[in-house]
């Protein structure tokens, strides 16, 4: 890998505004020089978002705890394999919104899949890969669900779940930041998109080219 790629995941639960920082974050980047790629999990290739799909999409038969936590997995081996580790090797800056965190949050604290599985499928998939920073945008449970409902009424399988779901979703990520505060930094994600912008720059300010 070039030494000037640097791997940066966005985290958070619905209506953080992950896709808002993430664009602002491209173009601050892009003026300073740097090639960013923003992608997103599940998804980011063609295959991957057809994963995505069978993920989120509503439908007749029931998704196990177990069989979404395989297909994020999945998802995630073709990202990585395909999007991440070449763009990486080129020396670019990668976004993404989500990455291994969501699951441990998603479907370890949410869905209580057990964190040994989430662990060996981690390893297996992206033993020697892990964001070089995340950034988690942190913010009330309800404000963030009404934000995703104003943004879309349809919504998916993750957004019908109840408030406790995603209490439990946020107590994790919160405690993974607790457990890694030199990878993970956590943002108010309530502020105001320019103040999130410029927080976030702040706590990526280490790894920007000419840093010491």
């Amino acid at each position: 890998m070039s030494a000037a790629g640097r791997f940066i995941s966005l985290e958070g639960i619905e209506g953080a505004g992950k896709s808002t920082l993430a664009r602002a974050l491209q173009a601050t980047l892009s003026d300073r020089g740097l090639s960013v790629t923003l992608t997103r999990e599940p998804g980011g290739t063609p295959l991957a978002e057809r994963l995505r799909t069978l993920v989120l999409e509503r439908g007749a038969e029931r998704i196990s705890a177990e069989a979404e936590t395989l297909l994020m997995f999945a998802a995630r081996a073709v990202h990585v394999e395909n999007l991440i580790r070449p763009a990486l090797g080129r020396g670019e800056w990668v976004i993404c919104d989500r990455f291994t965190d969501a699951t441990h949050a998603y479907q370890g604290a949410g869905r209580g899949v057990d964190t040994a599985l989430i662990e060996r499928l981690a390893e297996t998939v992206h033993a020697n890969l892990w964001p070089h920073r995340t950034l988690l945008l942190d913010l009330p449970v309800e404000t963030g669900l009404t934000r995703a409902r104003r943004r879309s009424a349809d919504g998916d399988r993750f957004e019908d779940e109840d408030l406790r779901f995603f209490e439990r979703v946020r107590a994790r990520y919160l405690a993974l930041a607790a457990a890694e505060p030199a990878r993970v930094r956590v943002l108010e994600a309530a502020d105001a998109p320019d103040k999130v912008a410029a927080t976030a720059l702040a706590a990526i300010a280490d790894l920007l080219p000419g840093a010491e």
